[in-house]
This record gives structure tokens, C-alpha cells and sequence, in this order.
């Protein structure tokens, strides 16, 4: 059984990897392909129906997933750009919650109010990992990979809230409104508190214990369960006990990593979230047989037609509050006039267009738990979790789809006066330099004098300096230029590496030295070439 089971995952996982890759070559969004491809997959006569555990899909995919975003989220943007985030991550997660229960309990037969907030609380959160994907490759504004990158971690949070408390309102029978708002506050707070709690032991072990780069890594994947089942012990919000534990760590992170352990962990974030990921999306596809077969008292076309309904509606509910957030306060304050450009009608459109449904919505929706406190079957979950399916697929797929062309519609360029990444590079990597020039010319002068080596570096930096403030100057010529100079740098590289893998064939050298200088091309290479998962 047990070897059915690893054959079952090992198999699903070559699947994500062919379909990522297929992806890759038509340049489709990969969450698109592998919510289509486990949907076939799902239809193909003798493959196994894969059910999850509702109690482990929290558990297993969300803390990691969410510590990674937080990680990697700019402290510094994301203050920047508080207000449309805050805005969206919390009033339009209770707007649409709101709105999505009011219509379901109208439309659907047997569908009541709280049932209603249960799935608003489901569908409201679009998708980090979705939208970004699609939007890698695409030329849009740097606030609006901002805007929706700050709003779905902290969306995450709210609306997994939300979805908290209408599971507890349908399986104890029990809504006190007032209590509700009580406990919101609560949960949301003391998470705040048991993350930032949590981080700070992290911290401490970090910098007062000789640990390793393997130690390391290996304690920031325990971080983030550490952070959310300490939490959920006593009923806190784990989601926001890794939300904050996160941003708290990633901004201390040179203080408690060295470049060995910083290097190693991303190798390792980088594989796993890739991973979970992967499989993720894909077992949204496998999922629907199952969710098909329970849906006791409505037929697959009423089932479909609610879903149908659900998703015009929150993708019509986003636009509703978009261009009211977007404009109003900048009607009412002059600050925000000042401080602000407008993005005029077409940011907005963006904004509200790049909303895709994805992970965090199907973890909630499986995570409904099979039974209520009585010991009856939980009411509506298999039409629950087909309605979200429904909207995963339609936002992913219909949206994702179109999203590049929209942009290309709309021709949208930047709404603030941003320096070019690569550009805001180069001219870090010129003052970095400058500083090391400063304090070997002035403590080290006489080292430089009287040994050659140290004059080899002083001389290393005058040349790398003058290299980079050219490559600063080139970078005011036109993006083919540009092209043709980094393809050229890349086929010098690769020239280098055929040398490497020559020697490596003669013996020339040790391995470890081989290796070392492979590390140094691949490093040389990714200054060029920017990592893509």
C-alpha cells in the first residue's frame, strides 16, 4: 500500500514537471495547464481517485507557502503601498464574503446565510502564485506587482478568517455577530503576537548557536509549522502567526544567515515550494470525480450553473470596489494627490482583471470538515467544493488566458518614475565597490605597497568599477542593444564552460576546484540571466 502510494506521488510529480515544461514551451501560465491536465487526467479510465485528508491540506501546504511569500515580500513596498493593499486584502474580502452570501443563500436551494459567508470566505483570496506567473514575462507597473502581490498575503489571512469562523458557525449552530467581531480581532492579534513570539526564539538560535548552512535551512522550513501549529494550539490564527513570524525573520535575515546558509536555503525554498506547488494545482483536476460523485440533490448542470454565477459575480464584485478604492480617496485627500500618480482607468482594470483563484482556495475548501458537531455529514461541502472548482478554473483559465492580452490592449506603462532593475543593480553594485575601494586604499595602504596580492585586488576593483559604470552608461541604449550584449556575455560563458568540462574529462584538476569555478559561471551567468522557477 505504502509503495502504491509513493509510486501514485512520484508519478503525479513527473506529470507537473512535463506539463510546467509544455508550459514553458507554448508560454502559458503552468497553474493553468496543470488545473486542466489533472482535470483530464481525472476522466482517464483506471486512474485512482486521490482524496485528501481535509485536516492535513492546511497543514502541509499553506505554512510553507505563505512563510515563502512573506519571505520575499519588500517591507519597504508593501508600506509604501499599505492603503490599496489594506484596502483590498481586508474590505474587499468582506465585500465579496458579504455580497457572495447574500446571493448564494438566494439562489442556491438549501444554502444558508453561513454557508453563504463559508464559500465568500473561500473564493474571495486570489492567487500570488497564479497571478504571478502569468504576469512574469509581461511589462506592467512595478505598484501594480506590488499591490497584488501585498494583497494576496494578507488576503490569505483575512479571508481564511472569515472562512474560520462560518465553519464554526455551521457545525455549532452558534452566530453571535458581536462575539464574531470580538474574536476576529482576537485571533487575528494574538496570531500577530504567537508568529513575531515564535520568530524571536528563531532569532536567538540563529545567532547564539553555532549552526551550519544545513541546520540552517533546515530551520527555516520547521520555522513557518513551528509558527502555525503553536498558533492553532490555542485557537490563534496560524496564518498570520507565519504572515508576521515571516516578515519579521526576512527582515533580520542578514543578521542570522551567512552567504553559505542564505545560498542553500533558496536552493531548497526554491525546489520545495516548486513542488507543493505543482501538485497542488494538479490535485485541483484529480479532486473533481470525487466532488462530483457526492453532490447529493443537485444535478452536475445546476451545479455548474451556480458556479458559473458564483464567478461573474466576484470577478463583477472586484470591479465594483476597484475603481471606487482606487478614486475616492484620492478625491478626498490632497496628500494622496501629491504623494501619488493616478493610474487612471487602466490600472485599476489590471488590478481588477489579475484576480485568478487558485491554492489557498482549494486548501480552504478541502479543509471543510467532513462532519458537524452532531455527528451528521457536513451540509453542502461536495457542492462547495464543485462551486469553487468552478471558479478556480474559470478564473484561472478565462483570466490567465486572456491577462496577457489585456495588457497588451491597454498598453499600460509605469505609473511611477522607477528605475529600471537592472539598472538600480549595476549602480549598487558601483557603490558597493566604491566602499570596499574607500577602506583598502585608507587601512590598508601599506599592504597595498609592499604585497602584490593586495595591490592585485586594489587594482581588480579601480578595473570592475570602470566595467560597471560603463555598463551603467549602456543601459541608456535601446533594449535590443542590450539583448545583443547579454547574449554575447552568455555565449562566452557557456565557451567557458565547455573548457571546464574538457579539463574535467583530463583530470586537469580536482573536482572540488572544478566545481567551485562552475559555482562562479553559474553565478556570473544569473547576473545576466534572472532565475525563473
Amino acid at each position: 500500500m505504502i509503495h502504491e502510494n509513493l509510486l501514485l506521488i512520484l508519478l503525479l510529480l513527473f506529470i507537473v514537471f512535463i506539463l510546467i515544461m509544455i508550459g514553458q514551451k507554448l508560454k502559458i501560465s503552468y497553474p493553468i495547464l496543470l488545473v486542466l491536465g489533472g482535470l483530464i487526467i481525472s476522466f482517464i479510465p483506471g486512474v485512482p481517485h486521490i482524496s485528501i485528508n481535509p485536516d492535513l491540506i492546511f497543514l502541509i501546504f499553506l505554512p510553507p507557502l505563505l512563510y515563502e511569500a512573506a519571505w520575499f515580500t519588500s517591507w519597504h513596498d508593501f508600506w509604501k503601498w499599505k492603503r490599496p493593499i489594506l484596502m483590498l486584502a481586508f474590505g474587499l474580502v468582506i465585500f465579496t464574503s458579504s455580497i457572495v452570501a447574500i446571493v448564494s443563500s438566494s439562489l442556491i436551494p438549501g444554502f444558508t446565510l453561513a454557508l453563504g459567508f463559508l464559500l465568500g470566505g473561500i473564493i474571495s483570496p486570489p492567487d500570488a502564485i497564479a497571478a504571478t506567473s502569468v504576469l512574469k514575462h509581461l511589462k506592467i507597473p512595478k505598484r501594480a506587482v506590488t499591490i497584488l502581490e501585498g494583497e494576496s498575503l494578507i488576503n490569505d489571512a483575512s479571508s481564511l478568517i472569515v472562512f474560520r469562523f462560518s465553519v464554526a458557525a455551521v457545525v455549532t449552530g452558534v452566530f453571535v455577530p458581536g462575539e464574531a467581531v470580538k474574536d476576529f480581532f482576537l485571533v487575528t492579534v494574538m496570531g500577530i503576537v504567537t508568529g513575531l513570539v515564535i520568530a524571536h526564539i528563531i532569532y536567538a538560535v540563529h545567532r547564539l548557536l553555532p549552526t551550519t548552512a544545513s541546520i540552517d535551512a533546515a530551520l527555516t522550513v520547521m520555522t513557518p509549522y513551528l509558527m502555525y501549529l503553536s498558533a492553532e494550539h490555542f485557537h490563534f490564527s496560524g496564518v498570520m502567526a507565519v504572515v508576521s513570524g515571516g516578515l519579521f525573520l526576512s527582515f533580520r535575515s542578514h543578521e542570522i544567515l551567512n552567504y553559505k546558509s542564505r545560498l542553500q536555503a533558496y536552493g531548497v525554498w526554491t525546489t520545495l515550494t516548486f513542488v507543493l506547488n505543482g501538485l497542488i494545482f494538479i490535485l485541483i483536476g484529480l479532486e473533481l470525480p470525487n466532488i462530483v460523485h457526492g453532490l447529493e440533490g443537485y444535478s452536475i448542470l445546476d451545479a455548474v450553473k451556480y458556479g458559473l454565477i458564483i464567478s461573474f459575480l466576484i470577478i463583477l464584485i472586484r470591479f465594483i470596489w476597484i475603481y471606487p478604492a482606487a478614486f475616492i480617496p484620492r478625491y478626498l485627500s490632497k496628500k494622496i494627490r501629491t504623494r501619488e500618480k493616478s493610474p487612471g482607468w487602466r490600472g485599476p482594470l489590471l488590478l481588477g482583471w489579475a484576480a485568478m483563484r487558485g491554492v489557498v482556495s482549494l486548501a480552504a475548501a478541502l479543509s471543510i470538515p467532513l462532519l458537524i458537531s452532531n455527528g451528521e455529514p457536513f451540509p453542502q461541502r461536495n457542492l462547495i467544493l464543485f462551486i469553487t472548482f468552478v471558479v478556480i478554473l474559470v478564473t484561472l483559465v478565462v483570466q490567465g488566458l486572456t491577462l496577457p492580452l489585456i495588457i497588451k490592449w491597454l498598453k499600460i506603462e509605469e505609473f511611477d518614475d522607477i528605475v529600471p532593475e537592472e539598472e538600480q543593480e549595476t549602480s549598487l553594485r558601483i557603490e558597493l565597490m566604491k566602499a570596499s575601494l574607500k577602506l583598502l586604499t585608507k587601512k590598508y595602504k601599506k599592504d597595498i605597497e609592499e604585497n602584490e596580492l593586495v595591490d592585485n585586488i586594489k587594482k581588480e576593483l579601480e578595473s570592475n568599477i570602470g566595467l560597471s559604470i560603463q555598463r551603467l552608461n549602456s543601459l541608456e541604449c535601446d533594449d535590443r542593444e542590450l539583448t545583443v550584449c547579454n547574449n554575447i556575455l552568455r555565449d562566452l560563458i557557456n565557451e567557458q564552460r565547455k573548457k571546464l568540462y574538457q579539463l574535467r574529462r583530463k583530470n586537469a584538476y580536482e573536482d572540488h576546484v572544478l566545481r567551485r569555478q562552475e559555482s562562479q559561471l553559474d553565478l556570473d551567468e544569473a547576473k545576466i540571466s534572472p532565475l525563473e522557477i
